[in-house]
This record gives C-alpha cells, sequence and structure tokens, in this order.
C-alpha cells in the first residue's frame, strides 16, 4: 500500500523545485512575439519533453551520471552557466528578431531553456533519483512518476495563462517585467552554480 503522506510530500517537494507558478511570468518574455497557439504549441512541447527527461532521471538517472562519470555538482554548474547566458538575453533585450515577427530567425525556447533546465532542471533532476530511491517496487516507482506528471500538467497549465497575462501588461509592462525577471534568472543561475560547487566541497555555504 502507497503511504499517502510521502506522495503528498513528493508533489510539494517536487511543485516546489519546478516551481510552475513562478515559471508562468518567464514564460512570457521567452515566448514574446508569439500568438496563442504557439505558444500553446511551445509550452506543450517543453513539459512533454521536461516530463520524458524527468522520466529517464527518475528511473535511471543515477546510474546514466554514474556510467559516464558525471557529478550532480557538475550537472548544476553546467545548468546555471547555461541558464545564465539566457537571463543574459532578457537584460540586454536579445531577442528583437522575435518580437520583429522574423519567424524564419526566431529561435526555439521549448527544449532550451523551458523544458531544461528551468522544468526539468538539476533540482528536480536530484529529486526524482532521490523519491524514486525511496520507494520499494514499481508501484512506488509508478506514483512518483505520477506525481511528477501533476506538476508537470500544472507548469503547462500556468502556461496557458500567459497570453492574458501579457496582455493586461502591454508592451511597457512587458519591457520592465524581462528585466526583472532577467536578473532574477541570473540570480538563479548563479544559486546553481553555488549549489554545485557546494556539492563539489569547493565552497561552503552558510
Amino acid at each position: 500500500m502507497l503511504d499517502l503522506a510521502f506522495l503528498a510530500t513528493a508533489f510539494v517537494t517536487l511543485f516546489v523545485i519546478i516551481d510552475p507558478i513562478g515559471l508562468a511570468p518567464l514564460f512570457i518574455p521567452l515566448t514574446a512575439g508569439m500568438d496563442s497557439r504557439q505558444r500553446r504549441t511551445v509550452g506543450l512541447r517543453a513539459c512533454i519533453i521536461a516530463a520524458a527527461l524527468l522520466t529517464v532521471f527518475g528511473l535511471a538517472g543515477e546510474k546514466i551520471l554514474t556510467t559516464i562519470g558525471i557529478s550532480m555538482p557538475a550537472f548544476q554548474i553546467s545548468g546555471g552557466i547555461l541558464l545564465f547566458l539566457t537571463a543574459l538575453d532578457m537584460l540586454f533585450d536579445r531577442r528583437q528578431p522575435r518580437r520583429e515577427g522574423h519567424a524564419a530567425q526566431r529561435p526555439d525556447p521549448s527544449v532550451f531553456p523551458l523544458a531544461m533546465p528551468l522544468l526539468a532542471g538539476p533540482g528536480a533532476m536530484t529529486s526524482m533519483i532521490l523519491l524514486v530511491n525511496q520507494t520499494d517496487g514499481w508501484a512506488g516507482t509508478l506514483a512518483v512518476h505520477l506525481v511528477m506528471l501533476a506538476v508537470i500538467v500544472s507548469a503547462f497549465i500556468f502556461f496557458l495563462m500567459a497570453t492574458p497575462i501579457e496582455r493586461l501588461l502591454g508592451r511597457t509592462g512587458e519591457m520592465v517585467i524581462t528585466r526583472l525577471l532577467g536578473m532574477l534568472l541570473s540570480a538563479l543561475a548563479v544559486q546553481f552554480v553555488l549549489n554545485g560547487a557546494q556539492g563539489a566541497g569547493i565552497i561552503t555555504l552558510n
């Protein structure tokens, strides 16, 4: 019999780490210039890819990293560096071609940075490994993955709310929010790097 308290803890853990509510505002500048249908497609693709990545890590993540000789701290640091580059794009408005509607030049943010490392980041992948390791048998493993899917679905629902939020903000509000979130995203990226450095024993955080 599955422990409901454990499943509740698993849901809260993944919800806090993935943070669907916090990702909704980030979704706006990352998909600026797209209509509702395009945003829905990008959001759905990102969620599917993230769910697939977290499933792989839940089932065999520890073995994969061990086999290829990558430590989780190294994974966190690399994810932080990539996320920081995205934050720079937001801060210095390097996404102008997308806003001008040049579809041929429009980058697709569904894989990076939405699916990884925002949805399926080092923290979420590590959590999947740890949560699955706390279960016994396939029933527990399946339950953890169903909980993860519930969190990903909630993220997609918040993504769908991006268009009305953008209409409410307007162009000026969008520019202000984009810069602000760029700063917050850069801080999150640095935190990823610091967590990785601490996990590697390079530094000690209070």
